[in-house]
């Protein structure tokens, strides 16, 4: 059995040109991912799936809120389970009820925060596609 060491936050700069890391544990090891390569994560409970550009998904057992924290400001919530990297929203469809990411998958933006949602990606100069 082949033994795997980790790395601790200490050994790994907090920031990559700019972008944050969040640390994932998968298959024994500790993964850091820069934030520029999450494009949305999907909270269930007091878990957390992380979706990647790579088409990777990782679960980790922090809250969405508690990761929500540490990201940067183009990650916005869009519903009280997800949280999207508005760089990597492909189009808006059904009226802004729904958002298309990069990775394939289809986050639904809650009632209350369409309005609130709709501005800021006008204000990023994306254009709703119905």
């Amino acid at each position: 059995m082949k033994n795997f060491t980790t790395r601790s936050l200490q050994d790994v700069p907090a920031t990559t040109e700019g972008a944050s890391l969040v640390s994932v544990q998968s298959m024994g090891r500790t993964i850091f991912l820069s934030t520029d390569t999450i494009t949305l994560l999907e909270g269930d409970g007091n878990y957390t799936y992380i979706y990647t550009l790579a088409g990777k998904k990782y679960l980790v057992s922090k809250t969405l809120k508690s990761l929500a924290a540490n990201l940067e400001a183009n990650f916005i919530r869009v519903h009280k389970s997800f949280l999207v990297n508005t760089n990597y929203v492909v189009e808006r469809v059904e009226d802004d009820r729904l958002l298309r990411m990069s990775c394939g998958k289809e986050v639904s933006v809650s009632r209350r925060k369409i309005k609130e949602i709709t501005d800021i990606l006008n204000h990023t100069n994306l254009r709703a596609i119905a």
